[in-house]
């Protein structure tokens, strides 16, 4: 038991002394750590109190230095506004000048309006007494006037105006009898002058138009393929354009017959594109006589074109344009519409420009006075050509004094400027020259028109032609439509009605085509 007590009481004892050795070396240790951080502290410290008076004495130097930017620009705001303020004080100092001299010159005007203005009291008051003194003496002297004659002053005067009135009426006719003697003189001298100028300046080509166009062919054998096998490519020519074709003896060329140019030009031109391609049979010759016409719609309209540009006529609506462009497939009693409305228009810018008027507007008036011959549709046919131009005219903008010449060259309308009788004028010059109407042409274009017209008054009719100068009417009837019986029908109809609405000479055949096509394609 006791060499356990020895050895634990060894180890307790080692275990204290340790400890107090370790608590001793402890303090030792946190002594020197103390001492040390004291001296780390104090260097800080001293380090610390180095740099902020760096920092201060910096910051003081910063600050001495805005100080004294800060001071320098209040100086210069202080100089400009010194400166505005000193140039503020010597205008207001020029204004005072100038105001006060403003004020002199006021008051000096001032004085010399007020003296004006007692001179002139003074003269008026002396004016009003003389004429008092005027009135006074004039009634003293009507007075003496009257007692001498016997007369009041009213009945004198009504003496000397009567009196005055017989002498003025006869001076004043004896004076206009002689200015219109004179007048009338001078004014057939003058019209007569101008017109003859006018006519002898414009020499134009006498127009005369046929019914007839002859189309050459290098060899008879070309007649041949355009009669085709038992005639079939001449009658579908026949049908496609409405024009007779005539084939006979005449060598190297073949008759084309109708009344309407626009037919026969149609009908000239797709022969020729048929005889220079070869190939002619009915459905190639359908479609060029399509082909042609579209072309001679755009040729229509580069005819109107090329018109108004070489008559210097600006601004004019397409329309329009288009209709002048027709006119050169139209007659008027045998001359040709547009020829006589270039003629028309040419004389009319002449005849005004003697006459100080405006020439262009003249020429605009003259180009258009017969559009109303180009009419769109059949029922335009039934207004007068000067009534419908006119209102075609109003429909596409043109001017009132134009509108208005190409409603009354026929005395349709009352003339309402002086363009309306130059119109008129020129128009009657261009139809009276010799040769450029005809009236038997123009009767009987418009008796086939109204063969043709007849026919049209039938349901169930395409296309109807007039022929042979008048003597056959070929009908063509949509098939769907017109049986065979009903065709047969039809002609019969037609032919008493134009027996009893028309008057002709000879005999007038009809004939009704209906045709039943069956078209298939192979793919």
């Amino acid at each position: 038991m006791n060499p356990i007590i020895f050895v634990v009481g060894g180890v307790v004892l080692g275990l204290a002394i340790g400890f107090v050795i370790a608590k001793t070396i402890e303090k030792n240790n946190a002594s020197k750590l103390i001492k040390n951080a004291k001296k780390n502290a104090a260097s800080i410290l001293k380090q610390a109190n180095l740099e902020g008076e760096s920092i201060k004495k910096d910051k003081m130097l910063q600050a001495k230095e805005k100080f004294l930017e800060l001071k320098a620009e209040h100086e210069k705001v202080i100089l400009s506004r010194d400166k505005k303020i000193g140039e503020a004080e010597k205008r207001t100092r020029d204004k005072e000048s100038q105001v006060s001299s403003e004020l002199a010159k006021n008051k000096k005007s001032n004085d010399s309006l007020e003296r004006k203005i007692k001179d002139y009291n003074h003269k008026l008051d002396v004016l009003e007494t003389k004429q008092a003194e005027v009135d006074r003496l004039h009634r003293s002297q009507v007075q003496q006037l009257e007692v001498i004659s016997s007369l009041s002053a009213e009945e004198a005067k009504q003496q000397l105006v009567e009196s005055l009135k017989g002498e003025a009426k006869n001076e004043a006719m004896a004076f206009i009898q002689n200015a219109l003697e004179e007048a009338k003189l001078t004014a057939e001298q003058d019209a007569k002058k101008i017109i003859i100028n006018t006519i002898q300046r414009i020499g134009t080509e006498e127009a005369v138009d046929n019914c007839v166009s002859v189309f050459n062919i290098e060899s008879d054998d070309v007649k041949g393929r355009i009669i085709g096998r038992e005639g079939r490519n001449i009658r579908a020519i026949e049908a496609a354009t409405g024009v007779e074709i005539i084939v006979d003896d005449t060598p190297e060329a073949i008759i084309l017959s109708c009344f309407d140019s626009v037919r026969r030009e149609i009908a000239r031109l797709s022969l020729h594109k048929l005889v220079t391609d070869g190939r002619i049979h009915p459905a190639r010759i359908e479609e060029i006589v399509r082909k042609t016409q579209k072309q001679i719609e755009q040729e229509i309209i580069e005819v109107g074109k090329r018109t108004v540009i070489d008559l210097g006529i600006h601004n004019l609506h397409p329309e329009l344009i288009k209709m002048v462009g027709r006119m050169k497939y139209r007659s008027s009693y045998g001359q040709n519409l547009l020829q006589h409305s270039r003629e028309v228009a040419k004389l009319c810018g002449v005849m005004a420009a003697e006459l100080g008027l405006n020439p262009k507007l003249a020429k605009r008036a003259g180009l258009l006075h017969d559009i109303g011959k180009v009419p769109d549709a059949e029922t335009d046919m039934e207004t007068p050509h000067a009534i419908l131009g006119m209102q075609w005219a109003e429909k596409f903008g043109e001017k009132d004094d134009v509108i208005n010449a190409i409603g009354a060259h026929h005395d349709e309308i009352e003339m309402k400027s002086l363009l309306a009788p130059i119109i008129q004028v020129c128009d009657a010059i261009s139809g009276a020259r010799p040769g450029a109407r005809r009236q038997v042409l123009d009767s009987y274009i418009q008796r086939l028109k109204d063969l043709e017209e007849i026919a049209f008054g039938f349901n169930g009719v395409k296309k109807a032609y007039a022929i042979q100068a008048g003597r056959e009417l070929r009908v063509i009837v949509e098939s769907e439509k017109v049986s065979d019986q009903n065709a047969a029908d039809l002609s019969f109809n037609i032919s008493q009605k134009i027996q009893t609405d028309m008057t002709y000479p000879g005999q007038v055949k009809v004939t009704v085509i209906r045709e039943t096509r069956a078209v298939n394609i192979a793919k």
